[in-house]
Formats: structure tokens, C-alpha cells, sequence
């Protein structure tokens, strides 16, 4: 797995005002046949894509609204059109980076964000270049696996047992649609939401009481439990790396924080 892979933007002097550019996913797009397609071109928004960022019913659904404006300006991916389907089922990880990409090509890589240090509570404003961001890439032939977490204090059901073992599937879009009501009104237990369609197995509990249980399991879980998923997740799942580096220009304070996209489609 690439670790350090930089958005691949075409700096030349012919790139100047071009509206399309090349992209390659993290982890790509597998067809019925086994066929990955990773490889593809993006478009710059355009007037169709604000009035979907304006449309009030997207904007209660960030995932919709992110299948909606891919799918508009995803050219093609491996010389073939996309459907609404194929981007709502990419994985969340290749949508993010071309969510990024996005953003880049349309508006420019420079981005303004805020961070607050922990430690001395100063604030200040720095600009991010979403160009440096780097992105961890499955090599060539390498398919996306499933994660597996050793759980320290694990589920314990209602016959007493201690179920430890856990494996997740990487999210996708779809999921993130399914969850979107849920995270708007608690983004707690949206994300239960959200790990619990991942969840593809739990030690020894049984598929269907798996899916019927759902967040519940993941409500008991204690909170070292989770960080353990978190960590996991971070750690196993390819895509563009949010987490920044930070160090207190007042106190020399080193932290790390995730990158704030709080003015993410700002044009300025």
C-alpha cells in the first residue's frame, strides 16, 4: 500500500484553464467480472452543481449530495460513464478523494482552515493546500480486505458471553446515506449507525442476531472499544490522510488534529 501518494495534479503549462483532469482512486471500483477500475477523469463543478449544493433536500443527506456531484463530474472511470448506483456504492474513501479532488480543480487547492491548541487554548488560522494531502493507495492487483479488531473488553450478550473478535467492511456511500437522518440529529449514535452496517461479524454471535441487534452492540461497547475501532479503521483504510500534524504557534504545543473543512467550498 502507497502511503505517501500526493494528489496527482497536472501542473503543466497545457493544464492551464482545462476543465477535466485525470484522476486514480485509492481503492477503485470492482465490476461484476472482477474488473477494478481506478483509473478516470473529473470535470470542474459548474452551474448544475451549485444549484445540488443549494438544493435544500440534499443538503439534509450529505450523502446524496456527494453522489449527486460526483456523478455529475465524474467523466468517466476506466472509459465508462457512472451512474448514480456505482458512485453511492464506491467506497467512502474514494469519494472523500475525489470530493477533495473536486474541490481542488474547482476553486483552487488553497484552503483556509482554523485549529485551536488543547493545551493553551490560542486559535489561529492557517491555509491547508489540499494538493499536499497524502493518500494511501492499494498497489496495483491489491483488493481492498476486511478489518479485523481484537476487542479488549468486548460484547457481552445476554447469555453471558464475551464475544472480543470483530471484523468491519470499509464504509460506502450508501451507507452513509442510510445514516445521514441519524448523524444530523446525534452524530454518536449515527456513527453506531454507520460501524453497525460494517459490522460483519462479532466472535461467535449469529448473522441474523448480528443484523438485528445492529447499534446496540455497538452502545455497550466501552469507550476504549471504540477507540480501538477508530484506531483500526484509521489505520487499515486506504484513502486521503485527514489527520494534520499541528504544532501551537503560542505555546510550541504538538498536537494532532483532523484537517477543518468547515470552509470547504469556499471560494475564497
Amino acid at each position: 500500500m502507497n502511503m505517501h501518494e500526493e494528489f496527482p495534479i497536472d501542473r503543466s503549462p497545457a493544464a492551464g484553464g482545462r476543465r477535466t483532469l485525470p484522476f486514480t482512486l485509492p481503492i477503485g471500483v470492482t465490476d461484476e467480472d472482477g474488473t477494478i477500475r481506478r483509473d478516470g477523469a473529473l470535470r470542474k463543478m459548474t452551474g448544475r452543481e451549485e444549484a445540488i449544493l443549494a438544493d435544500t433536500q440534499n443538503q439534509r443527506n450529505g450523502g446524496k449530495l456527494v453522489t449527486e456531484l460526483l456523478n455529475g463530474c465524474i467523466v468517466d472511470l476506466g472509459g465508462e460513464p457512472v451512474s448514480p448506483l456505482v458512485v453511492a456504492n464506491m467506497y467512502s474513501a474514494d469519494r472523500n478523494y475525489l470530493l477533495l479532488r473536486l474541490r481542488a480543480i474547482t476553486f483552487g487547492a488553497a484552503l483556509e482552515a482554523s485549529y485551536k491548541c488543547p493545551s493553551c487554548n490560542h486559535a489561529w488560522e492557517v491555509t491547508e493546500d489540499l494538493d499536499d494531502l497524502p493518500v494511501r493507495s492499494l498497489e496495483d492487483g491489491e483488493r481492498v480486505e476486511q478489518i479485523p479488531v481484537e476487542l479488549e473488553d468486548g460484547y457481552l450478550d445476554r447469555a453471558g458471553m464475551l464475544h472480543t473478535a470483530m471484523v468491519l467492511r470499509l464504509p460506502t456511500g450508501a451507507d452513509e446515506s442510510a445514516v445521514a437522518a441519524q448523524m444530523r440529529k446525534n452524530p454518536s449514535l449515527g456513527k453506531n449507525a454507520l460501524l453497525a452496517r460494517c459490522m460483519v461479524a462479532l466472535g461467535d454471535v449469529p448473522a441474523h442476531r448480528l443484523e438485528a441487534l445492529g447499534p446496540k452492540i455497538l452502545v455497550d461497547l466501552t469507550m476504549t472499544d471504540r477507540r480501538l475501532i477508530d484506531r483500526a479503521l484509521n489505520s487499515a483504510a486506504p484513502g486521503v490522510d485527514l489527520i494534520r500534524p499541528i504544532e501551537c504557534p503560542a505555546c510550541g504545543n504538538e498536537f494532532k488534529a483532523n484537517l477543518d473543512l468547515s470552509r470547504f467550498l469556499a471560494m475564497e
